[in-house]
């Protein structure tokens, strides 16, 4: 051991005289049910987990290694694993690396230690997620990937315990056998996220009214958040009376204790099919990740006093007491387990690494699986209607269709949605399918990826464009990454239904008409459409649900608030925005183009609101000897720029009208595309959104696109040259 780092003197020191810390409660093994056989295998768990704490540090000090975020301290998760069974989904902390190697050992041909290693170096034979991140996970053993975003995987968590309760609804089936239990750990400094306060809330919520939610929580409390304290008491404090949730304890150090709660927590989420808060004393050891100099910030006292509560020192003082192992037999094991993880490091560090941008990117689009959808077996409506009615419709349509179809949003159900929508569906499918969730988009969101990974496609409504923006790391830091970090394995294919966007009347200001798009764009690998009419948001929602039950695909449809109810377009009581409902089969793929017109002079590009003033500002120039042609883009991102390129190319002008803000906007992605097809700048030009929020009232449209000021712009386009990539409102 002449070249043990620092951090492991003291486990050697108190090995070399046989000198352990005492448990604060001393366990028998016939107490808490735990053989002796077992205990030892605990231990042999943690002191893997350990010695690849102290490879990986080693490897990043070669530069081999990247990311030491590490487990010491935390090895007590190995009991937690023992305690639950394999096939239990958990959603683990980036601490638990015991916990994977226990559960390894209840499922055959299991590589634990090489596959950590494999990630430690990024390698792309890394089993998990191929070298793209250093992450907890495997399908075997079904743990799901989880990034390292705060609290962000305690929604999904409580989704996919809501699912186990559904799949004995639907009458079986699901990822999962329906007597799981699921397990999701995270830190005391989490805990103050407001994402894990709402996660907890919607648990205590669903668990208070009585539905199942067959949910472990573990805190493994530390008492530190990178540097910040967590003030002792005040987990334990915030969770003894939190309603609909049972709070257990027990001390993370001690295997024997952490076992005893970890059974008990296990008996009461399985048998009664409610949620459990299990609060776990930890000590985090060697700072929060390698590149964190602690003693910047800890007095050297406290540093030691943490060490020497080490779970390692602990665990091997059990082991003594009750005579199971002597001090040669821990040392050999301790020597071994090292030996034989340096010996798998130097394997992994001698394998491939990703190295071209194509591999990377291989992941972020899900592998297709075989559909679900039966045949639709009823009549279609051939009654005009306007938006809000048909996509009614096409939800009802889409939920006989496919049996394990769930709909999920605020007042959905029983209202019938703010702007009714979704009425009579929670009375014709049930509240089990139409469901009527709290008010907080985190849950809603969390709730959905939760039940797709359980099997189950999702369509998930979230009330107003404006209420997306304080959950929107449910989409990008979870739904859109689990593909991408797992290498397929693992996928949350889900519809997410939004109103939005600008141009009602009588309503709030910038809350309920918000156009700030410019983030569900920027997550790799989703999909957002926005329709422009009844029709083409009937294509699209059918080709979302086809998109995410066949392709696994995440998909957002963007629905313009302002045309749900508009049945006319030209003028007064004309009715041409209503539309027929084309049927089951009508599907508008990925960057399918929409057109009106065939006019040369100027080509309108544009979506959703966009459409319909161009349209009214189309019949306008008409009467002017302008002809003008139309395209609705339909689908907000994987723009089919050559098509679209097609469309225009033969057009004298070229006008963009983003109703979105000019910063950030779609149409500088549409701009860019017809220069780099070789278009000549000044013949385009773009009417977008003032960079302001909407305002109130009559003032609510004054920094959007209106009929007036794409009839200006087409005038000076066609008229004459104007300055390359104009925008004005």
């Amino acid at each position: 051991m002449a070249d043990a780092l620092p951090q492991e003197q003291r486990f050697l020191d108190a090995l070399r005289r046989d000198d352990w810390p005492a448990s604060d409660q001393e366990h028998g093994l016939d107490e808490v049910g735990l053989d002796a056989a077992a205990l030892i295998e605990l231990f042999e768990s943690q002191l893997i987990s350990r010695h690849l704490d102290l490879e990986a540090r080693r490897l990043q000090a070669r530069g081999e290694g990247f990311y030491t975020i590490g487990s010491a301290g935390h090895e007590g998760s190995a009991a937690i694993a023992r305690a639950f069974r394999a096939g239990d989904p958990a959603f683990l902390h980036y601490r638990d690396a015991a916990f994977l190697i226990e559960r390894s050992r209840a499922v055959a041909n299991q590589t634990p230690i090489r596959d950590l290693l494999l990630s430690f170096v990024a390698a792309a034979a890394d089993p998990i997620s191929g070298g793209r991140h250093k992450v907890l996970g495997s399908k075997a053993l079904h743990i799901p990937p989880q990034t390292s975003t705060i609290a962000s995987h305690l929604p999904k968590a409580i989704g996919a315990a809501h699912s186990l309760g559904l799949w004995r609804r639907l009458g079986g089936g699901g990822e999962w056998p329906a007597d799981s239990v699921v397990i999701c750990s995270f830190g005391d400094a989490s805990f103050n996220h407001a994402t894990a306060q709402g996660a907890l809330n919607a648990a205590g919520w669903a668990a208070f009214q009585g539905a199942p939610m067959p949910l472990v929580l573990v805190c493994e409390d530390n008492g530190l958040g990178v540097s910040m304290p967590t003030p002792p008491g005040w987990i334990a404090a915030s969770m003894r009376a939190r309603p609909g949730i049972h709070y257990l304890a027990g001390d993370g150090l001690d295997l024997l204790d952490t076992w005893r709660a970890a059974r008990a927590a296990a008996h009461i989420a399985r048998s009664r099919r409610q949620p459990v808060f299990l609060h776990l004393r930890c000590v985090r050891l060697y700072g929060h990740a390698g590149s964190d100099a602690e003693q910047a910030y800890r007095s050297a006292a406290r540093i030691t006093a943490d060490e020497a509560r080490d779970p390692l020192l602990v665990s091997a003082g059990l082991l003594r007491r009750h005579g199971l192992l002597s001090v040669d037999e821990i040392a050999e094991r301790y020597r071994a387990i090292g030996e034989q993880v340096a010996r798998e490091a130097e394997a992994a560090v001698g394998q491939p690494k990703l190295t071209r941008a194509q591999e990377v990117l291989a992941s972020i689009v899900p592998p297709p699986r075989a559909g679900s959808r039966q045949a639709w077996q009823g009549e279609v409506d051939a009654t005009p209607a306007p938006m809000a009615r048909l996509i009614n419709q096409t939800l009802a349509r889409l939920m006989a269709c496919y049996p394990h179809l769930v709909m999920a949003g605020e007042d959905i159900g029983r209202k019938g949605g703010v702007y009714g929508v979704t009425q009579r569906l929670q009375a014709r499918f049930g509240p089990h399918r139409v469901i009527d969730t709290l008010l907080d988009e985190q849950s809603i969101l969390g709730l959905g990826i939760g039940l797709a990974q359980s099997g189950l496609v999702p369509i998930l409504e979230i009330q107003f464009l404006a209420y997306l923006h304080n959950a929107e790391d449910q989409l990008r830091g979870e739904a859109a990454t689990l593909s991408f970090f797992s290498c397929g394995q693992y996928t949350n294919p889900m519809v997410v239904r939004i109103a939005g966007l600008g141009y009602q009347k009588g309503f709030g200001g910038h809350f309920h008409n918000d156009n700030a798009i410019a983030v569900l764009r920027d997550i790799p690998g989703l999909l957002v459409a926005c329709p422009s009419g009844g029709v083409e948001a009937v294509g699209l929602l059918q080709e979302a649900v086809r998109l995410a039950d066949e392709e696994q695909r995440v998909v957002v449809i963007l629905e313009p608030i302002a045309r749900y109810h508009g049945r006319d377009l030209l003028e007064e009581g004309d009715e041409r925005a209503c539309g027929v409902d084309p049927g089951p089969d009508y599907r508008l793929p990925v960057g399918t183009l929409g057109q009106w017109g065939e006019g040369r002079d100027l080509a309108i590009v544009g979506y959703g609101n966009g459409i319909s003033l161009s349209r009214r500002a189309a019949v306008r120039l008409a009467a002017e000897g302008i002809a003008v042609r139309i395209i609705d883009l339909r689908w907000l991102t994987a723009i089919d720029h050559a098509a679209l390129h097609e469309r225009v190319a033969d057009c004298a002008r070229v006008l963009v009208v983003d109703e979105c803000r000019r910063s950030g906007s779609l149409s500088e992605e549409l701009i860019t595309g017809l220069v780099e097809r070789g278009m000549a700048g000044e013949r385009l030009a773009r009417l977008t959104a003032e960079d302001s929020f909407i305002a109130l009232g009559p003032a609510a449209t004054l920094t959007l696109p209106s009929v007036d000021g794409i009839v200006e712009l087409a005038r000076q386009l066609v008229g004459r040259a104007i300055a390359p990539g104009t925008s004005a409102s």
